[in-house]
């Protein structure tokens, strides 16, 4: 048998070195569900077209810068669509080979969709904050990166307690949200030792808002319905409908804080956020966006880099080893608040600090100093381990 001339030889040697290894492919999907809402009570709070969208972008780009030392390309597809045409677009994701979506809708939608997509699916839940979904109901196939609404209630009631405002007035409003809402400033205070002294509904009758009539009218209202409140402390205001309570700041009747929905508001980012690197984050997604970064769009942004982290630590892109990497000791993620966040195994939270501000500056951050637990500081906020009911994750 003949050997190949050594100039040949040198030159197959070459090109085998400079012939690329096969690229993966990773697409994601970000799929938000729109539900038909009233007008904000500020002009200042519409939704951008893009909200959600703008964040998955920015994550997108950067998993592509770092899957470039990896030959690993990501693919990403963003679609809004209303309730009634969710389950039809999941479906339509699925067969265009995307099986790693993250989903912006709320609680009812999450569910059915996750029952929908099925085992070979991953959904990254970073709109909904059920705290069923954590508990009783969660799916396995569904990873939060949203806080859950204990955790929001949690990291306020810490702070209270650290400033010793520990008599709290419970304003909630009517609708469902709303009193979930309400239920877990309930159980939350019942944790830390605060006291509600005093709950009220405030009812939503359907007036006017975003009108001059409407703003008058309720800011009217709230003088007189705090009114003769047992003594307090504070105001917390469970409102995520929308309704109230921004007015509640300066028209109590009594001069007491406001916190929860409005005044000191519990959020997983907001744009004034500065420290720990935040500067340059933000400095970035105004540059691609032209605008600020809300919560949305940190929680889309946070779960493409689930999904990039898992993906570049393992050396695997399907959707059951990206969920086994992101749930192991190994994971952790960076994400400009100050410590690296992970996975509660037992229900698939993502471990996060909440940003406590007022719209202007971050006043502190929960869990606050002298809060302790026996894994992390962080699972003390929201369902512990001992308290979850959730199942399909083995627990």
């Amino acid at each position: 048998m003949s050997k190949l001339p050594l100039t040949l030889a040198v030159f197959c040697a070459a090109m085998l070195i400079a012939l690329p290894l096969r690229a993966m492919e990773v697409k994601v999907a970000v799929l938000r569900v729109d539900r038909v809402v009233g007008p904000p009570i500020s002009r200042l709070d519409a939704p951008p077209a893009d909200l959600g969208f703008a964040g998955a972008l920015l994550g997108n780009e950067d998993n592509r810068t770092t899957g470039a030392f990896t030959d690993t390309d990501y693919t990403l597809k963003t679609q809004a669509v209303a309730l009634d045409k969710a389950g039809a677009a999941l479906d339509a994701l699925k067969a265009q080979g995307f099986n790693l979506i993250t989903v912006i809708a709320e609680g009812g939608a999450l569910k059915a969709l996750s029952d929908q997509a099925g085992p070979e699916v991953l959904l990254l839940n970073a709109g909904a904050r059920d705290e069923t979904l954590r508990d009783v109901d969660c799916r396995a196939n569904v990873l939060h990166v949203s806080p859950s609404r204990s955790m929001l209630s949690d990291s306020v009631i810490q702070f209270l307690m650290w400033k010793k405002w520990t008599r709290i007035l419970l304003i909630h409003g009517s609708h469902p949200e709303d009193t979930l809402l309400a239920e877990n400033y309930r159980k939350s205070a019942a944790k830390f030792g605060a006291e509600i002294v005093e709950e009220r509904e405030f009812v939503d009758t359907g007036g006017a808002r975003r009108t001059d009539t409407g703003h008058v009218m309720v800011q009217k209202q709230i003088p007189v319905f705090t009114q003769d409140a047992e003594d307090h402390d504070v105001i917390i205001a469970a409102d995520e409908a929308g309704v109230f309570a921004p007015y509640l700041p300066y028209h109590s009747w009594d001069p007491r804080p406001v916190a929860g929905s409005a005044g000191l508001r519990p959020v997983s980012w907001h744009a004034a956020q500065e420290a720990w690197g935040a500067t340059q984050f933000q400095r970035r997604f105004e540059k691609l966006t032209g605008r600020s970064m809300r919560e949305e769009d940190y929680q889309t942004w946070l779960a493409m880099r689930v999904i990039g982290e898992a993906v570049m630590q393992s050396g695997k892109t399907d959707p059951a080893s990206v969920r086994a990497y992101a749930l192991s000791e190994d994971f952790e993620l960076a994400a400009f608040k100050g410590q690296k966040l992970t996975f509660r195994p037992w229900n698939g939270q993502l471990r996060q600090p909440i940003l406590l501000t007022d719209g202007r500056v971050t006043v502190s951050v929960s869990p606050q100093d002298g809060y302790l637990h026996q894994r992390s500081p962080l699972d003390t906020l929201g369902i512990d381990a001992p308290e979850n009911a959730c199942h399909a994750f083995g627990g």
